[in-house]
């Protein structure tokens, strides 16, 4: 059922359901689509926080995977990792730019055209602090995006 604003919800409210538990509970309910965590595989250290419906790191067959989605009958609106990479943490900041790099790759192996998450900020520095380490961060990640 496609409406004309596609209704959906991210996968991190099912945390415990498994991929095709997600999708299918999606398709009973009448949903069009779905967001998919893709956070990666281990304990969180917040509420929603390692959710991976998707581990971007296992993909081996894209394609059984990519078939998977498409029976389901509901559309994947993006894959979903929402870390701090702007985090005044230096080892959490890399380990998130590393792992968005990791999403987007994944997004590309299963033609799937949005990668969701959120830009960071570090609270111990100035809204311009954070907005010159937002472009020298972000910068780099959309230009590996687009390539």
């Amino acid at each position: 059922m496609t409406s004309i604003f596609p209704l959906g919800f991210v996968s991190a409210i099912l945390p415990e359901a498994t991929l095709e538990t997600v999708l299918r509970t999606a398709a009973e309910l009448g949903y069009d689509c779905v967001e998919l965590m893709c956070w990666p595989p281990g304990d969180a250290d917040r509420r929603y926080a390692g959710v991976t419906h998707i581990d971007v790191d296992a993909i081996d067959t894209p394609s059984d995977l990519q078939r998977r989605l498409s029976d389901s009958g509901v559309t994947v609106s993006g894959l979903g990792f929402y870390p701090n990479p702007l985090s005044p943490d230096p080892a959490v900041a890399s380990m998130s730019i590393e792992h968005i790099r990791r999403v987007i790759t994944g997004c590309a192996s299963l033609d799937i055209g949005v990668m969701n998450s959120f830009i960071g900020r570090d609270p111990t520095r100035s809204i311009d602090d954070n907005w010159s380490r937002c472009l020298d961060t972000w910068g780099p990640l959309v230009e590996w995006a687009e390539s």
